[in-house]
């Protein structure tokens, strides 16, 4: 994958050349995460560039984009049960803290994680969880992908 699309995550999945996207749902993207470290980290992805937070959405809306976020997770949730025995549990979070605009954190949990880290956030993992190339989206992911992808269909 190249890094263009990073660039503009939402632009190119507005016109279907974001990678990472598994399916388009009511109010965003459902697309995996760059990283894998904890397989199956998804996010939601609102589909206006422009919107930064929740609040900026009408309240319709935002409902739709909650009810997407409700969505995904049961999708990361029923996937991961199914592919790792290990599962515990998903995290859901909309921080919006490093990007600008409307997003979602679908990050599941499992008994393997390193026992400092079973009651952490996520955030705590060393940094080079997030760059070590071992966790980075690739080919390997594509099970992940289509089991997500085909939960998300079924929801």
């Amino acid at each position: 994958m190249t890094g263009d699309w990073r660039m503009d995550r939402i632009g190119t999945a507005l016109k279907g050349e974001n990678p990472t996207v598994l399916r388009r749902l009511t109010a965003g993207f459902a697309v995996i995460g760059d990283v894998q470290f904890l397989p199956g980290y998804s996010v939601l992805l609102v589909d206006e560039p422009h919107v930064q937070r929740l609040s900026d959405l009408p309240k319709q809306k935002r409902l739709s984009f909650l009810s997407d976020m409700d969505r995904l997770g049961e999708a990361v949730e029923r996937a991961c049960r199914r592919l790792d025995p290990a599962f515990r549990r998903v995290n859901l979070e909309i921080l919006g803290n490093t990007d600008p605009y409307l997003h979602a954190h679908v990050w599941p949990r499992f008994e393997w994680e390193p026992a400092d880290m079973v009651g952490a956030p996520v955030w705590l993992y060393p940094r080079d969880r997030w760059s070590d190339e071992q966790f980075k989206l690739g080919r390997q992911h594509e099970a992940l992908r289509e089991a997500i992808g085909s939960e998300l269909d079924r929801l």
